[in-house]
């Protein structure tokens, strides 16, 4: 007999280990839970190299600065000449969320965005309605971005309109396809977007400047104007063009669903130039549209409008230009919705929220799946909408903003639960508040705005939602299917019986699979925490604790017996000590996840101190819980 096999095994329990009792276990491989085989969790690996500055803003840059290309037209619409104004309201709008979406993304470094950030400070049904919302936006991004594309290329090209339907789902088919070769070759073809499209509006911008200069009596002749909306006020219609103007940072939230995939320090950089970008471009672009175009010339082409600025202030070659650079940013806005919703949903899926088989990846690595069902979902979008882009950008905006929303709410969580956790930035709490009011006020302008919008986004958020309670609630759902089988099948028994083992075979290997909670020799308090969490958040009645000592000191002595104490306070969990030599990092946890069958991501540690050594991206998904 071996060495590791004459361990002594002390149970702390007075109950027989079919009770579920505390065994204690020095260096010793854990004990089987009846289900030997281990988890079906398959864990994606990080791409090779990530991605630097440039790449990274480019990918989510395409989308933000695209919004210039009809959110001028579209705000104008409402505020009129004072469309500049609400633009650059929305701008300061952005500059205060830099902040906070900076705070969250340098504390947990992890894909997910506003997903993540619940999910680590409150529960992960609260975590999942912002995921929800998120995907939604991403569907709307996606197909407003394609849409709007091929309407420039149409207006230059002659197209029949019949044909901006099936030529917008050939470009999301495109798009779909190159997300699946992988990311890599995505951030390559977003940054050449990206860079012909900073051209591109520089020249419009220049030659748009000189055109209005020579002819100062256009700009005269809008401001003039009365307000396209017949009794408002000046106030009202930079309210109302602010509301809708906030489709215009679209975008901005993708940088935070692939940091994964991004270099140390680049997501910062990333929301600095897509602010400057904002700050810069719309209010400019608004402007000069005022001082090339009459205010009604501008309002009624909102689907192509830069066309016919570009047409008059320079002629066809630069009508030609912003055309190809419209059909080719707005492509690169789709592909930005594709990574982002990739990165969130492949997320969502580790961390049991949707249906594992989402998780399958092909020879290029990527998740084939996931890409798939999101084209899908995008094109019913665009045929029950029929593309009308004022429905689409209102579902957009109402998703957008309730992410953001959510994300100030998870900033706030974020330094009232973990202020330990440590982060280089934070935002302030006034301009936090400020953030949330503004971006409630934008929910509440564009619900007044036209309430059909309403319907269309309860029509994909609800199902959505539906889905991901249906996996997170799935042991509920099957425990009341028991007892349907227990009522209605009495007088089949033996149909009966094999319902009943299916379904109980079924929640036990649920029950079975493992949570790892390292401690540090917390008190009683913070373990009975911890064992709360597990109890009200996850599937399980399997927690493996784990002490990990470094040198030669000895286990803190009460640590025996406070777990001995939660054991007959949880009787339905069975609660696993196991004391290790080594340090705690990586490294152990890829050993520990390989030796118990269980992922990173379902393992959880108290709030790292302010001295933790390693970064909470490294540790592969592990949890801060407490």
């Amino acid at each position: 007999m071996s060495d590791k096999d004459q361990s002594p095994k002390f149970t702390l329990s007075s109950k027989t280990p079919k009770e579920r009792g505390i065994t204690f276990s020095v260096n010793e491989t854990p004990r089987s839970f009846g289900i030997t085989k281990k988890p079906n969790t398959q864990i994606v690996e990080k791409p090779k190299s990530l991605l630097g500055p440039w790449k990274a803003t480019a990918i989510c840059g395409n989308d933000i600065t695209s919004s210039c290309l009809y959110v001028a037209a579209m705000s104008a619409a409402y505020a009129g000449v004072y469309a500049p104004f609400a633009l650059l309201a929305v701008a300061a709008l952005l500059f205060l969320y830099r902040k906070i979406y900076a705070e969250v993304g340098d504390a947990l470094p992890l894909n997910g965005g506003a997903y993540n950030c619940l999910l680590n400070t409150t529960t992960k049904a609260r975590a999942s309605i912002a995921a929800c919302m998120t995907i939604l936006s991403y569907i709307a991004t996606a197909v407003i971005s394609a849409k709007t594309s091929i309407e420039y290329l149409r207006a230059v090209l002659g197209l029949s309109p019949e044909l901006a339907i099936p030529l917008t789902i050939g470009l999301l088919g495109v798009f779909a396809a190159l997300t699946i070769l992988g990311i890599g070759e995505s951030a390559n073809a977003a940054l050449g977007i990206f860079i012909f499209h900073l051209v591109s509006l520089g020249i419009l911008i220049a030659c748009g400047a000189i055109y209005g200069i020579s002819n100062p009596e256009i700009f005269a002749s809008n401001w003039a104007n009365p307000l396209p909306v017949e009794g408002s006020s000046i106030v009202l219609a930079i309210f109302f063009g602010f509301c809708i103007a906030l489709l215009g940072v679209s975008g901005f939230e993708s940088s935070a669903n692939f940091i994964e995939e991004q270099q140390p320090g680049v997501f910062p950089i990333t929301l600095r130039n897509m602010w400057i970008a904002v700050t810069v471009l719309n209010p400019t672009i608004a402007f000069i549209a005022l001082s090339v175009l009459p205010l009604q010339d501008m309002i009624s082409a909102k689907k192509s409008m830069l066309v016919n600025v570009a047409n008059v202030a320079g002629g066809d070659w630069l009508a030609w230009i912003i055309a190809v650079d419209a059909g080719v940013v707005l492509s690169g806005a789709v592909l930005a919705a594709f990574i982002g919703v990739t990165g969130l949903v492949q997320r969502m899926t580790l961390d049991r929220c949707l249906p594992q088989f989402l998780l399958r990846i092909n020879s290029r690595g990527t998740n084939h799946r996931i890409i798939i069902m999101f084209f899908v979902c995008c094109i019913s979008i665009l045929i029950m909408t029929a593309g009308d882009l004022d429905t689409l950008g209102g579902v957009y905006t109402l998703s957008f903003l309730g992410v953001m929303c959510l994300f100030a709410i998870g900033n706030i969580l974020l330094k009232i639960r973990r202020a330990k956790l440590p982060r280089k930035y934070r935002a302030g709490w006034p301009a936090l508040f400020i953030a949330l009011i503004m971006t409630m006020a934008g929910i509440y302008g564009n619900m007044r705005l036209d309430s059909k919008y309403i319907y269309y986004f309860s029509v994909y958020f609800f199902p959505t939602v539906g889905l991901v309670l249906l996996t997170l609630y799935r042991h509920n759902i099957l425990g009341f299917f028991l007892v349907v089988a227990d009522e209605t099948m009495k007088g089949l028994e033996l149909s009966h019986q094999k319902m009943r083992q299916k379904i109980k075979w079924r929640m036990d290997k649920m029950y079975a699979e493992g949570i790892i909670f390292f401690t540090k020799g917390d008190d009683v308090a913070s373990l009975n925490k911890a064992l709360l969490y597990v109890r009200d958040n996850e599937v399980t009645r399997r927690v493996t604790v784990i002490h990990v000592l470094n040198g030669m000191e000895e286990p803190p002595p009460r640590l025996v017996t406070d777990l001995k104490l939660l054991d007959e306070i949880y009787p339905d969990i069975s609660v696993e000590l196991v004391i290790r030599q080594g340090q705690f990092g990586p490294e152990l946890i890829r050993k520990l996840a390989d030796e118990f069958g269980i992922p990173p991501n379902y393992m959880f540690v108290g709030t790292p101190g302010d001295h933790f050594p390693h970064q909470m991206s490294s540790l592969g998904g592990v949890r801060v819980i407490i």
